[in-house]
């Protein structure tokens, strides 16, 4: 039901609608994210009301290289409804932090572990590491031991510079 009134309200924002064991998962234009999800929130026979996680994942080898996810449940109508939109590496995505508010703090974790920007967000800021840390720990390309900590911060921080 969400997918058909997606698009009818945005054919040119949905990219592709996928069911698998009950589930429904729906790809999204990422310049349009904002709308369509104003829009999954505010129509009464949607009503997802609650965003319930919201993550990054690295395709190193896709362009664009990353997706986000988002899980939304209706308390209303007891659904959950799973949208999904790409970011290619260096570009940014909209914010959904003022349509639900948990989304403040998600969006700056996948900020923090995986580099992704969120356009007018209100305090885009590492959350999980410190503002020192040289990287995103959750990207494929990042070193899978992490700093050399035999040497001092300051020599880690310059060599990978």
């Amino acid at each position: 039901m969400a997918g058909d009134l997606l698009k009818e309200a945005f054919p040119e924002a949905v990219l592709n609608i996928e069911e698998f064991r009950g589930e429904t998962s729906i790809t999204i234009d990422a310049g349009k994210i904002r709308e369509v999800m104003t829009f999954l929130k505010e129509n009464e026979k949607l009503g997802y009301d609650l965003l319930l996680d919201l993550a990054g994942v690295d395709f190193a080898d896709r362009s664009p290289r990353f997706m986000i996810a988002y899980l939304l449940h209706s308390m209303r109508f007891n659904n959950r409804l799973r949208i999904k939109t790409t970011v290619a590496e260096g570009a940014s995505v909209d914010t959904v932090s003022d349509i639900w508010l948990a989304a403040n703090w998600m969006e700056r974790e996948v900020y923090d572990l995986f580099g992704i920007q969120f356009n007018n967000h209100p305090h885009l800021k590492r959350i999980l590491l410190t503002d020192d840390f040289v990287g995103h720990p959750l990207r494929k390309d990042f070193p899978v031991k992490g700093a050399d900590f035999d040497q001092p911060l300051q020599v880690c921080l310059e060599e990978e510079r």
